[in-house]
C-alpha cells in the first residue's frame, strides 16, 4: 500500500513537472528571445520549482556539497537522472552544458539549451564529434561560466559500469581550465528511467579541482577514481545496496 501511494504521488509530480516545463518556457519566452539572461533565468526558476516540489510531493530533497565553482571552469559530473542536472545548474551561476545533439531539436529544452550557449555533440561520430566540440565551445565561450560534460556521456544507474569517454581530457587540454568532478547519489532515488521516485537526500557534491596542465592519462585515471569514490560513498550512505533495489521501485 505504501509503495503504491508513493508511485501515485511520483506519476502526480511528473506530470506537474513537465507541464510546469511548458508554461515557464512560454511565459519567458519572449525574455529569453532577447536576453540570455532571460534565458537563464527561466531554467533557473524551473529548476528551483522541481526541486521545492520534489520536496513535498515525493520526499526528495536536495543538497550541495563542496565549493561551488564561479569561473571559468569545466565540470565534469556523473550523470544519473534528470535530477542531478536541475541541481548542478541551479547551482551554478552560469552554466551551459555539453549534450547530445538530438535534444537540442526537443520542444523547450533545445530552445533554451541554444540561448543559454549549450553546445551540441553528434555522438555517434566519435572522433569528429570530439574536434568539433572543441571547436563549438570556443566559438561559444564568449562570456565566463562554467562547461558542464558528462564524462560517461550519459545516464548511469547507480552500481552500473560504463568507461569514461576521452573528450573530457581533449576539453580539458584545449581550453586550459581547471576541471572541477562532480559525484552524486541521485540516481538512488530518481532512477534514469521509470516514474517511481524514492524519499530521501540527494546529495550532489563539488570536489577538488583538477587543474590545468595534467598528463591525458593521469587525467583521466584521477578524474574517474575521485568521481566514482565519492559517487560511491554518497550512495552508500544513502543506504543503497546494489542494482537489485533499483529493479524492486519498477
Amino acid at each position: 500500500m505504501k509503495f503504491a501511494i508513493q508511485w501515485l504521488r511520483s506519476a502526480v509530480f511528473t506530470v506537474q513537472m513537465y507541464l510546469m516545463m511548458l508554461l515557464m518556457g512560454i511565459l519567458f519566452a519572449p525574455w529569453a528571445a532577447v536576453s540570455r539572461k532571460g534565458a537563464r533565468m527561466a531554467c533557473k526558476s524551473y529548476a528551483r520549482w522541481v526541486l521545492w516540489t520534489a520536496t513535498w510531493m515525493v520526499g526528495i530533497r536536495s543538497e550541495v556539497r563542496g565549493e561551488v565553482p564561479q569561473g571559468e571552469v569545466i565540470v565534469a559530473a556523473k550523470h544519473q537522472s534528470f535530477l542531478d542536472i536541475l541541481i548542478i545548474f541551479n547551482a551554478l551561476p552560469s552554466a551551459r552544458f555539453i549534450m547530445k545533439r538530438e535534444l537540442m531539436w526537443t520542444p523547450v529544452i533545445g530552445v533554451y539549451a541554444k540561448r543559454l550557449g549549450c553546445v551540441p555533440v553528434n555522438r555517434g561520430k566519435r572522433g569528429a564529434a570530439i574536434t568539433k566540440m572543441v571547436r563549438d565551445v570556443a566559438a561559444e565561450n564568449r562570456e565566463p561560466g562554467q562547461l558542464v560534460i558528462y564524462p560517461q556521456g550519459t545516464r548511469v544507474a547507480p552500481g552500473a559500469q560504463k568507461p569514461y569517454k576521452i573528450g573530457t581530457a581533449v576539453l580539458y587540454e584545449g581550453l586550459n581550465q581547471p576541471c572541477v568532478p562532480v559525484a552524486t547519489n541521485v540516481g538512488v532515488f530518481w532512477p534514469r528511467t521509470g516514474i517511481y521516485r524514492k524519499p530521501g537526500l540527494a546529495v550532489v557534491e563539488f570536489l577538488e579541482p583538477i587543474q590545468p596542465g595534467v598528463e591525458r592519462a593521469d587525467f583521466m585515471t584521477r578524474l574517474e577514481h575521485e568521481v566514482e569514490r565519492r559517487s560511491d560513498a554518497l550512495m552508500a550512505a544513502a543506504g543503497f545496496e546494489g542494482p537489485h533495489e533499483l529493479s524492486q521501485q519498477h
